[in-house]
């Protein structure tokens, strides 16, 4: 039994509330921290449990600091936004606590996804006997999961790599993102990559530029999906250099990409600073308050016994059994619960280490055993012809 501090009292930072609840025996006391202690108290009157709330701006590395040592926590799980990892990083290093994520690093002033500035803490926090899991949502996270358990049961080597990421709800808005809108949209509007395994380099695109047709399972049928950069291929193409080729993939509907290119055009997804009436706006943040909140899987072909397969490991979470559950929609869910269960491996010896370490790195059988009957079932199915 362990204490464990949530950082983020958003979507996500709800989900983790409730699925931690629902582990006693492992999550003995919870607290939950955000800018806004309004935010955790009205998820604290959702769940049965009793849960401690607390105010912190995750930014303030010393009162981070000072919560973490009147919490005593075992683990921190950081899902406030992705700028303020390494605030977080920092204070549990100096209180010798372990740190979960969801999603990289990137600087306020720069759409950079890179682990390489959280990389970096490798071995301050091996000298200091505490460990990072990074990226322990979906995407990545479970991705990064279904990776290395397609290497281990499936193939005796990956060659081809996709993810593919599909939101097949409708949510009745004009216009809405797929996950936190600043970040959504800082992400599909820079210019897509992918890995390059051949050359051991990464190729460019144009943003959203690059557009198959993929006909998803149980009833969701064909839809258009992009490609664009998703963090986890950093990882990835570093944890599994053998691989040829590795690529990310998102739909979006043409309404939502008819959307997207009006709101560039006029430079609301901007992310430096304009003057206004005296005030300094960054216009995406501006247009992320404005918005409303808005079968994920991993194909891969390689060989196998000296023969050549295709195979597909996905999840189908649906938004309104997320809702029932937890009163949150099945984006927010399918990160949330990897965290969850992320620290989970942490707390109960199935994945430790010291230092900073990504997903692949663990063995992903335990990790899978329990997150179907947390609420992400997966599946694999074989495809008769890989992804061009």
């Amino acid at each position: 039994m362990s204490k464990v501090l949530i950082v983020g009292a958003g979507g996500v930072g709800q989900v983790v509330a409730h699925k931690c609840a629902q582990r006693p025996e492992i999550f003995s006391e919870i607290t939950l921290a955000s800018r806004t202690e309004e935010k955790c108290r009205k998820i604290a009157a959702q769940i049965e449990r009793p849960i401690r709330t607390a105010q912190v701006d995750a930014d303030n590395v010393p009162q981070m600091i000072q919560l973490i040592e009147r919490v005593q926590p075992k683990i921190v799980i950081n899902v406030a936004l992705p700028y303020q990892d390494l605030h977080i990083m920092d204070a549990c290093l100096a209180t010798g606590v372990d740190y979960l994520d969801t999603a990289n690093y990137e600087p306020l002033d720069e759409a950079k996804f890179e682990y390489k500035w959280q990389w970096a803490y490798h071995d301050r926090f091996k000298e200091k006997g505490i460990m990072a899991l990074l990226g322990s949502g979906f995407d990545p996270g479970v991705t990064n999961v279904y990776t290395a358990h397609l290497h281990k049961h499936e193939f005796d080597e990956i060659e081809y790599l996709d993810i593919v990421d599909a939101n097949a709800g409708s949510h009745g808005q004009p216009f809405a993102t797929n996950f936190n809108p600043e970040i959504n949209i800082r992400e599909i509007t820079q210019r897509g990559r992918f890995w390059d395994g051949t050359r051991k380099t990464w190729s460019e695109t144009d943003p959203l530029s690059v557009k198959r047709s993929f006909e998803f399972p149980e009833g969701i049928g064909p839809m258009n999906i992009y490609l664009l950069y998703h963090e986890e291929l950093e990882s990835i193409a570093r944890h599994f250099p053998k691989l040829k080729r590795a690529r990310f993939w998102m739909t979006f509907s043409q309404n939502y990409l008819d959307h997207l290119r009006i709101l560039g055009n006029v430079g609301m997804t901007r992310i430096d600073p304009v003057r206004f009436q005296g005030v300094d706006i960054v216009p995406i943040q501006f247009l992320k308050a404005l918005l409303p909140d808005p079968a994920i899987g991993v194909v891969a072909t390689g060989t196998k016994g000296g023969k050549r397969k295709t195979a597909f490991i996905y999840n189908i979470c649906d938004h309104e059994a997320c809702y029932r559950e937890v009163k949150s929609q099945a984006i927010s869910y399918t990160t949330g619960v990897p965290a969850a269960v992320g620290a989970e491996m942490m707390l109960t010896g199935k994945w430790r280490g010291q230092g900073v370490f990504n997903m692949e790195q663990f063995d992903p059988d335990p990790f899978l055993e329990v997150i179907g009957p947390r609420g992400l079932p997966w599946k694999v199915v074989g495809l008769n012809a890989p992804m061009d």
